[in-house]
């Protein structure tokens, strides 16, 4: 007995995948549980495994693919079975969908319209009158593109159907992409000069962003700021490099504050918190999560239970979390349940900035450059090393006071680290 594969939902808020890559053809036995195809969700790219064992007898979807949760991708069955009925109930299905017959959005980039299905099923070229299809046209009207150069494509908005493949056959590989995108900047001249204004396209990444910043903004929150004399923190991160072995994790000023404020977090419980309408969900354990800036966007993966490791642990799990975020190897898992966010842009000279919550989690450190700074103590003047923290907080479940206690111990904890013992 066949079963259809659906496009599952991978995370909260998960709406739409593309897929990346089949990892089985057709005709291929497949294991339950095993590796089927890559999706690119909103934030992530990762394998998706297969939850059922037979043959994979077709695929509906094909790569580069944006298709709705819940939607059939694929068959699986015993071989030679007979799908013919159950792939005819799909295609007749997705065709009655007027949202994807009458919007041309959710056609895939590229294909011919409706009108033109009698042609592309016999290959035959439009006549004289009509536009004529591009040579790397196969399969049904289908552009003949590499996995890559579609997602480039996707995420870059340049049009597929206006390029010229130089791959095997014609098709169009992620450097003809790159190739594009070079020689736009002289195209983008001339079309200012005419006065036309260029259009850039979202993408997945940037559009969830959009709407997460546009939630985020209808939170009422309230800024505290708080500057800290690094001092003690400087001479703690030179002798945990000392410590640091051959092929070891250099622990940055990040991983110090990142152990700082979960221990913060765990006296201060009501900063790790999340608002959910008529109730606030305290959490026992300090799940961090540090903004990582990718090409196109920002992701935010989080470091589970960091009060509980050490600081060198936590700059092993921040290595390795940040080279799967710009390696795009994230997992879903890797960007939920977090309870706290630091954002750090002080390896960008910024001395300070104000960052926007990211909900439903009551606040968001956000960090400046170390700096030395002229300070008057103790009636005299002397120059120290000096950052700025600013604390954003959801003023529906925090109030000032309680968010200038947490701030208080995360600066007082920088500045002697033994507080933190």
């Amino acid at each position: 007995m066949s079963s259809q594969v659906t496009l599952p939902r991978l995370g909260q808020g998960m709406e739409t995948g593309t897929i990346v890559r089949w990892l089985k053809s057709e005709g291929d036995k497949v294991e339950k549980g095993e590796p089927l195809y890559e999706l690119d969700t909103e934030k992530v790219t990762q394998e998706v495994e297969a939850d059922a064992s037979g043959v994979l007898l077709k695929i509906l979807a094909s790569e580069g693919d944006e298709i709705e949760v819940g939607k059939p991708i694929a068959v699986i069955g015993e071989e030679g079975e007979d799908i013919s009925a159950e792939s005819d109930d799909s295609a007749e299905g997705e065709a009655q969908d007027p949202t994807e017959v009458a919007e041309g959005e959710e056609r895939e980039e590229g294909e011919p319209a409706p009108k033109r299905e009698e042609e592309r099923e016999r290959g035959e070229e439009a006549g004289p009158e009509g536009p004529s299809e591009p040579e790397q046209r196969v399969d049904g009207g289908r552009l003949k593109a590499s996995p890559l150069a579609r997602r480039i494509a996707k995420e870059r908005g340049i049009d597929l159907g206006q390029l010229r493949g130089t791959g095997p056959e014609g098709r169009i590989v992620a450097e003809d992409v790159e190739r594009a995108q070079a020689a736009e900047p002289a195209t983008a001249a001339r079309v200012t000069e005419r006065g036309r204004v260029e259009v850039v396209k979202l993408n997945q990444m940037r559009k969830t962003i959009a709407r997460r910043m546009t939630e985020a903004w209808e939170a009422p929150a309230f800024q505290i700021s708080m500057s800290a004399d690094m001092t003690a923190s400087i001479r703690l991160r030179e002798a945990l490099l000392e410590r640091v072995g051959e092929g070891g994790v250099r622990p940055t000023y990040s991983d110090i504050l990142t152990k700082v404020v979960a221990l913060a977090l765990m006296r201060h419980r009501d900063m790790n918190a999340h608002f959910a309408g008529d109730e606030v969900r305290l959490f026992p354990a300090a799940n961090i999560g540090i903004a990582v800036a990718v090409p196109h966007g920002l992701v935010v993966p989080v470091i589970p239970s960091c009060e509980t490791k050490s600081i060198a642990e936590i700059a092993a799990a921040r290595a390795d979390v940040v080279e799967r975020t710009r390696g795009g190897k994230l997992k879903s898992e890797d960007l939920e349940n977090g309870t706290f966010t630091i954002s750090n842009l002080g390896m960008y000279g910024v001395e300070r900035f104000t960052a926007v919550l990211n909900p439903p989690q009551a606040g968001i450190l956000a960090v400046g450059a170390i700096e030395e700074r002229p300070v008057v103590a103790d009636g005299d003047l002397e120059i120290q090393p000096r950052m700025d923290m600013t604390l954003t907080v959801d003023h529906r479940s925090v109030d000032g006071a309680t968010a200038s206690e947490f701030l208080g111990t995360v600066k007082a904890m920088l500045e002697e680290p033994g507080l933190a013992l």
